[in-house]
């Protein structure tokens, strides 16, 4: 209990003061989420999913990871990236193909860490980053899909080292709470991981990837934009969870197809017979408490 004292208390200083009332839809089965190698990492994912197989049995979902390293919405890339081995991945080049694939009824998307290339603040990146989201909501609403826009994470120049890149981020992250007047949905992370960060904690050792202590303030601000309070975790459920993660997000990533090098994930057939005996285990410890 001690060990874990230290994240509790990161994890009350990084709570908001106000509760939204919207909550994830009933007749929701399948939840996607979109970002970039955060996403990707799943932390963040792993608890929410944990939090949710615990405290919602009444209501089933499939949680799905389709998070792709160094990706953006904007589209922008920096000239030298990945030491010119490849540009940034762009949305636009897969979304349609996810969406196919996936079926989703909920999108979670987090965007804007990659979208403005660790440069000093510009007015065309901003825009590019604005049309970007613009497009991804528009496209995901007139699909009848329900979407929860997601600030980015916070960055941490004594880290990272780009000089100016946070406070882009705090302006791409108060452009998104400010689209909140206009009826949408968005999830605020940027600013509970800023305090904390301000207190003197740093949450990602490179300044950009946020360690384990920075995933739970991820998860608990996602879970409180649907209405939930406090985040629960249970350990063995959280490490089963983990592993079937592991297994179905490259095997998704794979199947639906996208520009950037990497391993490729199992068959989703083969993926899923994986998955499935994780999915036996998972159910037999909810089936216990």
């Amino acid at each position: 209990m001690k060990a874990l004292l230290p994240v509790f208390l990161l994890i009350c200083l990084a709570l908001p003061v106000d509760l939204p009332a919207q909550h994830i839809p009933a007749n929701a089965k399948r939840v996607l989420f979109l970002g970039n190698s955060i996403t990707y990492a799943g932390g963040y994912i792993n608890y929410f999913e944990t939090f949710w197989l615990r405290q919602h049995p009444e209501q089933p979902l499939e949680i799905i990871n389709m998070g792709l390293p160094s990706e953006t919405v904007s589209g922008l890339s920096e000239d030298n990236h990945a030491d010119g081995q490849f540009p940034r991945p762009d949305l636009h080049e897969r979304l349609y193909r996810v969406i196919r694939l996936a079926k989703p009824d909920l999108v979670f998307a987090c965007y804007g860490m990659n979208d403005g290339i660790y440069l000093p603040f510009d007015s065309t990146r901003f825009r590019l980053f604005q049309s970007g989201i613009r497009w991804l909501h528009d496209t995901l609403s007139s699909l009848h899909i329900a979407v929860i826009l997601v600030t980015p994470p916070v960055y941490d120049e004594a880290k990272g080292g780009a000089s100016g890149y946070a406070a882009v981020l705090d302006q791409y992250s108060d452009w998104l709470l400010h689209m909140r007047d206009s009826g949408w949905w968005v999830a605020d992370l940027h600013y509970p991981m800023k305090k904390v960060l301000d207190s003197g904690v740093h949450l990602a050792d490179d300044g950009v990837h946020p360690g384990d202590a920075g995933h739970r303030i991820m998860a608990q601000a996602l879970l409180r934009a649907i209405g939930e309070k406090q985040l629960t975790t249970d350990t063995a459920l959280l490490e089963l969870v983990a592993r079937r993660q592991a297994i179905l997000k490259d095997a998704w990533l794979t199947a639906a197809g996208h520009k950037r090098p990497m391993p490729a994930g199992l068959p989703m057939g083969k993926a899923n017979q994986q998955a499935a005996v994780l999915t036996e285990q998972i159910n037999s410890l909810l089936n216990k408490k």
